[in-house]
């Protein structure tokens, strides 16, 4: 990323804060990136995160539906067609956010989501960084079991605690 921003992105990045539709922000990622501009599809792309969780924002629930959303569009983006984590999406509907996070976490090995996150470098959107964020949600065990697989993973837990927010 260069240092100057240029007056295309700078407009690019002001409209990205306005959108709240995610097919004009997808629209706004693939121009951004035919135009190799990483700074405004990684703000376009924080910004579709954001806005399409069904949740209050800072909530448990926003940061779960923000992370599958996120996971989803990434391997929309690779495969090149729609992908629902079917799974992980029934298991919401029966058991809650919650203790679908809390039974990832407590899994002996790590899910593919969470493989799949942070190979992509957004370690930030698994549901292990949603405990370490959530502490009074899940109990020790829960949030002990969170910070040593993202350890494990060489996560840097710094950043980790920060809340994901809108770019």
């Amino acid at each position: 990323m260069s240092a100057e921003i240029t007056p295309h992105e700078r407009s690019a990045l002001a409209q990205v804060e306005q959108l709240t539709d995610p097919a004009k922000l997808r629209t706004l990622i693939a121009n951004a990136r035919r135009q190799k501009s990483s700074r405004v599809e990684a703000a376009a792309f924080a910004r579709l995160c954001f806005v399409q969780p069904e949740a209050t924002p800072g909530t448990v629930e926003h940061d779960v539906w923000q992370s599958i959303h996120a996971l989803e569009q990434m391997l929309r983006e690779e495969r090149g067609k729609t992908i629902l984590l079917s799974r992980t999406r029934q298991k919401i509907a029966k058991d809650g956010e919650a203790k679908t996070v809390s039974d990832l976490t407590l899994k002996p090995t790590a899910s593919k989501g969470f493989d799949d996150l942070v190979s992509r470098g957004h370690a930030e959107l698994t549901f292990e960084a949603v405990v370490l964020r959530h502490p009074k949600t899940f109990d020790d065990v829960i949030y002990n079991a969170a910070r040593v697989r993202l350890e494990d993973a060489n996560v840097d837990l710094e950043p980790i605690l920060l809340p994901v927010t809108e770019a």
